[in-house]
């Protein structure tokens, strides 16, 4: 193998080692933007849940008392993580525009500290853009101790121009592991011992 030959090789190696460092470093920095650009994402197109939380947005003079909707509650615990997450209600009728309140329980079943987090959903999709959350522990980290309950509320609307045609909306809530974080728990917390509601 010549002298050139030898030099185009390290080349073509030492080329090859850049790209490969820059797709890494490259693919680093997306998986790290990957969180706040889906929050974004999520909270200017009202998918997956991700609704209106400022309490500005809920509107107390105009409610439609010409109509009902049902809201529905379901609960899931996803995998890896310990905990039992209860809704006190699993559905409520209100008018579009009226407030409403639902308390949520969280109890840690393991022998150890952990924490996690809710991710919500609304169906039909169509009432996402509806849904005005004032209160909501949706997407916030909470750690709870061994044994441990936790209470949080829910305060929600759905705004006047719900489509007529939906008269039941379901949120579903699905508690993940958050892994190796340190967040403090929301101040509308009351944390219960025992099972005691």
């Amino acid at each position: 193998m010549s002298r050139n030959e030898t030099d185009t090789q390290e080349v073509r190696v030492r080329r090859t080692v850049w790209r490969s460092v820059a797709a890494l470093v490259g693919m680093f920095a997306f998986a790290f933007a990957l969180v706040p650009l889906y929050d974004v994402f999520c909270r200017v197109t009202g998918i997956n849940g991700k609704v209106d939380t400022n309490a500005q947005a809920l509107v107390h003079d105009d409610v439609d008392d010409s109509r009902m909707v049902t809201v529905q509650f379901i609960t899931r615990n996803g995998s890896g993580l310990p905990w039992r997450m209860e809704v006190e209600t699993r559905q409520v009728r209100i008018h579009p525009g009226q407030t409403s309140e639902v308390n949520f329980s969280f109890n840690n079943q393991s022998s150890g500290e952990s924490w996690g987090r809710a991710v919500p959903s609304v169906s039909p999709s169509t009432a996402t853009r509806h849904v005005r959350k004032a209160s909501c522990f949706c997407f916030e980290e909470q750690r709870l101790e061994a044994g441990e309950r936790l209470e949080l509320p829910l305060v929600f609307q759905l705004d006047r121009d719900l489509p007529p045609e939906i008269n039941t909306v379901t949120l579903v809530y699905t508690l993940y592991p958050v892994e190796g974080k340190k967040a403090p728990l929301q101040a509308a917390a009351k944390t219960i011992e025992g099972d005691e509601a």
